[in-house]
């Protein structure tokens, strides 16, 4: 898996704190971007704890994502506040050897594990016979499993971003989304520290949302993402 922070915003908590500024203050237009960084530092501070996240609408993230099964981008784009582009299987056709994505349970079943990539094999072969014999991509694709890898560009906001955390960091989420999340994470954290400072699975913040689900290790999670 290969997740690339491609652009973003520019001084993206510069621009989340000139719209806070706005709503609590008299402060004109041109003065919005005239606070010091420690002021910006601070109002972000109180915006977040307060829950007032519509100003972190105003800047987005856009992330370059490769090497992910097409289960996993089922599960993505459910998450609609945003925008994607993912790579076409009626316009790109797969290559030998047959892309897919290998759950790391597969490793604890060696002949099962065998058998899965044997099949790989099977389903690549026929693809490529329909291909060969004339039949169109689009309707050649109808073999290629949920496992086939992809690659795809997704924007989001800062505060649906915020959302997706607290929702794919946490440990009861699918592993290889949760894997990616964990990624965009960490490359946001880098680009806006502010603005990410607490983002995270929902008991970083408090009990955790699970309810009776509740994987049992809220202060282990707290500690793994403490660091």
């Amino acid at each position: 898996m290969l997740v690339q922070l491609l652009t973003h915003t520019p001084e993206p908590e510069k621009i989340v704190a000139a719209a806070a500024r706005l709503c609590y203050s008299d402060s004109g237009i041109d003065d919005l971007l005239s606070a010091s960084t420690e002021q910006h530092a601070r109002l972000i501070e109180k915006i977040l704890s307060l829950g007032h996240f519509s100003v972190l609408e105003h800047v987005s993230f856009s992330f370059g994502i490769e090497g992910v099964s097409r289960a996993c981008s089922h599960q993505l784009v459910r998450h609609r506040l945003a925008s994607y582009s993912q790579q076409s299987q009626r316009y790109v056709a797969s290559d030998a050897p047959f892309p897919a994505v290998e759950p790391p349970t597969l490793r604890q079943y060696p002949e099962l594990q065998q058998r899965y990539q044997q099949l790989f094999g099977q389903v690549y072969q026929l693809y490529r016979e329909m291909l060969d014999a004339g039949v169109p991509a689009e309707d050649a694709r109808f073999v290629l499993p949920n496992a086939a890898e992809t690659k795809l560009v997704m924007t989001m906001n800062a505060r649906e971003l915020h959302h997706f955390f607290s929702l794919r960091c946490c440990r009861r989420a699918q592993w290889e989304i949760r894997d990616m999340a964990k990624e965009m994470l960490l490359l946001c954290r880098a680009a806006a520290p502010l603005l990410f400072a607490d983002s995270g699975p929902g008991c970083l913040r408090g009990a955790c949302p699970e309810g009776e689900m509740c994987c049992g290790h809220a202060a282990e999670v707290r500690e793994e993402y403490a660091n």
